[in-house]
């Protein structure tokens, strides 16, 4: 419980042992400032005011905190002076604390919650970040959030760090990688008794953990080990993970059962690939924040054939504009864009071909071609055939007889298959993630 929600819970108890005038006058004015060492620090607005609380309410103030949580073993109340010094040894911890192990409370600032474009593919994921951000450690513990590369998981992660520092300074924040994490750990293996506290030091002693890329995650049981006990005494201490992949946690085929079981005690939240209104969105915000002068064409244009990444989408964009920039001109038109594209993957979606998807398929499946195609009905074929029948209707504009053809069926298997993988993808992740797989692939040479 952070210490708004046990200040908050405190006031209403004081209102009800206290006289209204008291609680008006001397209570409603104290702002708490910090839980340390089971002290709760809370500050008022005068010397005056400290002392009248301290002789008067002293004792209902103790037994209001102290019954609201286990962690409040006594209180201080600091006047206005008192704070500024508090405030400024704090401030002085959190920057020894950075120093010493590189990473900590360090966040790109360009990416934040104000600044993240909220679509139907996001926003689940968007408030469950933002809820983590602003309450760490209470109702969302873990949040396990996934999707495919350039979806915005990073801005998300950086963003959940950014809110954090600004709401919560006070906090020992920690955003590291899974290769990060496996790294100090082999390092520690390898130095000395000092080293070792070292490690535990820097990832058992936070406030709130960040990882990313747990997909990552090392098969050796030694580090899989470790992390399960960080995971176990953060967790239990009532402290906020943060844990990102790209594919859900039962996907992740180096992860330990109990690892997973963990994982999912929280939340668990995908981010899935942006429709064409929030990519137009993120297109139109990446032009203002850079300074870009577009035609509202070329904005469309981009939207509608970069559906898969969004990073890709706002490099494109960003070489569009220098094009134009380079030529003299003070705003991109179509003209331009499809210049300075000439060269680019851009023109695969335009190209794309059910023989390429059907090759895509085969690649990711790891199938011949002919057995893809042929009367073969085991399910290690079946599977992909459906899926790939799938791709083509919804990549594609075929006739659902002329897809039969390809696979020497009638349109209404086509049909079967089609619905079928669509009620597949919202119940089955492993479906969902491979259907997006395949389609990233046939954008790419």
């Amino acid at each position: 419980m952070i210490k708004e929600e046990i200040w908050t819970q405190a006031l209403d108890v004081l209102q009800k042992n206290v006289s209204t005038i008291s609680y008006d006058l001397w209570i409603k004015s104290l702002e708490p400032i910090d839980l340390k060492n089971n002290i709760f620090y809370l500050s008022t607005t005068s010397e005056t005011a400290k002392q009248r609380i301290m002789s008067l309410h002293k004792g209902d103030i103790y037994v209001a905190l102290t019954s609201i949580s286990d962690e409040v073993k006594d209180f201080a109340i600091l006047d206005p002076d008192e704070r500024e010094v508090y405030v400024k040894n704090v401030e002085v911890t959190v920057k020894a604390e950075n120093q010493k192990f590189p990473g900590m409370n360090t966040f790109n600032k360009k990416y934040t919650f104000d600044n993240f474009i909220v679509g139907n593919s996001n926003k689940y994921v968007y408030f469950a970040c933002k809820g983590v951000a602003e309450n760490p450690g209470t109702r969302i513990n873990p949040l396990f959030i996934y999707g495919g590369s350039g979806l915005g998981k990073t801005h998300l992660l950086n963003a959940i760090g950014n809110c954090l520092n600004e709401q919560h300074p006070e906090l020992k924040t920690l955003y590291c990688t899974c290769e990060k994490f496996t790294g100090d750990y082999v390092k520690s293996l390898q130095g000395n008794y000092s080293a070792k506290n070292n490690f535990k030091e820097k990832y058992r002693n936070l406030d709130v953990l960040i990882i990313d890329d747990i997909q990552f995650i090392s098969k050796a049981e030694s580090t899989q080990e470790e992390f399960f006990f960080t995971f176990n005494e953060l967790y239990e201490s009532g402290k906020q993970i943060i844990i990102a992949s790209d594919r859900p946690p039962k996907e992740i085929a180096t992860l330990q059962e109990r690892l997973a079981s963990r994982f999912s005690m929280g939340l668990i939240q995908d981010i899935q690939f942006p429709d064409y209104e929030t990519r137009l969105a993120i297109l139109m915000k990446k032009a203002q924040e850079e300074g870009f002068v577009v035609e509202d064409k070329v904005l469309e244009y981009l939207a509608e054939h970069f559906d898969t990444n969004i990073r890709e989408m706002e490099g494109v964009l960003m070489k569009v504009w220098y094009y134009a920039s380079l030529i003299g001109k003070k705003s991109a038109s179509m003209e331009d864009a499809r210049e300075a594209l000439k060269d680019h993957d851009f023109s695969n979606k335009q190209n794309l071909t059910a023989d390429r998807i059907i090759d895509c398929v085969c690649k990711y499946f790891n199938i011949k071609k002919d057995d893809l195609l042929g009367k073969k009905k085991n399910k290690e074929i079946v599977e992909p055939r459906q899926i790939c029948m799938y791709v083509i209707c919804t990549m594609l504009e075929m006739s659902l007889l002329s897809i039969g053809q390809l696979f020497g069926r009638d349109h209404t298997t086509v049909i079967h298959a089609r619905d079928k993988v669509t009620t597949l993808i919202e119940e089955n992740q492993r479906i969902k993630i491979a259907v997006n797989d395949i389609k990233a692939m046939t954008q790419k040479n």
